[in-house]
């Protein structure tokens, strides 16, 4: 059996068609790992849920940032972006079926390949035990499956708070949690979250750094997307963080990580 880690689709359907012929993945031999983001902004996020829905217990997938952007705009009331390409979902005949899926992912994967290997969308707060973040990620996960699911839909969004306390509780305290596993990059010292820089390491704000570069007391294999500027490099990192978007949906490549031996392999975007 070979487990594969790949980036965010984000729509790149061909592309992970590509990929998966290039590893001749087999489903019943193989397993994916899939970073979150499986939608938006390229031009096959229909085709991109479809697929990996029908990979069954094949493929597992986090929430990313784009696929709750999703579930917000269909059942939270949140208003479609300009450069969303989500109109095709939110009109298919099987759109509430994908949603449900959809709904019913998880912000964290965990289990043992080798060693302790964890996956989020966008990373590990430093200052969170694995079992912690686990737990955490379960409250999410929870909501998301209650029939207060869309009131948490509703008020998802927003950038506070920015420092995570044990005390969060409410709505602060689950978009706190929602912040860290789909939206952050740079923090400081103490855990705090920076939402306005996106690009690359030199554009990380004084006094904070990428999350990665601050030390933590386990030695997980940690698997993360997100941050396609790093282009799958994890430069300077004090932990065991491997970087796995690699920017299909803006031209450059998407990569799988066979997490048994460390390689890895890419096809390039059909997108200039």
């Amino acid at each position: 059996m070979n487990t594969y880690a790949i980036g965010d689709l984000q729509g790149c359907h061909d592309e992970f068609v590509d990929l998966l012929e290039t590893l001749d993945f087999d489903p019943r031999r193989d397993r994916l790992w899939l970073a979150g983001d499986l939608v938006n902004r390229g031009p096959g996020s229909l085709a991109c849920l479809r697929e990996v829905k029908a990979l069954g217990d094949a493929a597992v997938t986090v929430l990313g940032n784009h696929d709750l952007h999703l579930l917000a705009v269909a059942r939270g009331g949140a208003s479609l972006n300009r450069k969303d390409t989500l109109d095709a979902i939110l009109a298919a005949p099987d759109r509430e079926a994908l949603l449900d899926w959809l709904q019913a992912r998880p912000l964290l994967v965990r289990e043992t390949l080798g060693y302790d290997t964890l996956m989020t969308h966008a990373g590990l707060l430093p200052q969170w035990s694995l079992d912690q973040a686990g737990g955490l990620a379960g409250e999410v996960e929870a909501m998301l499956g209650s029939e207060r699911a869309g009131t948490f839909l509703e008020r998802m969004y927003g950038n506070a708070p920015t420092l995570w306390r044990d005390d969060l509780d409410g709505i602060d305290r689950l978009r706190g949690i929602v912040n860290v596993f789909t939206r952050m990059r740079f923090i400081d010292a103490a855990g705090r979250l920076d939402f306005a820089a996106k690009e690359g390491l030199d554009s990380a704000p004084p006094g904070f750094a990428p999350w990665f570069q601050y030390p933590r007391a386990d030695d997980a294999r940690l698997l993360f997307g997100h941050w396609a500027a790093l282009q799958g490099a994890t430069p300077a990192s004090r932990v065991n963080a491997q970087a796995l978007d690699t920017g299909c949906v803006w031209g450059g490549k998407l990569t799988a990580l066979h997490l048994e031996s460390g390689e890895r392999t890419s096809v390039p975007s059909r997108r200039r």
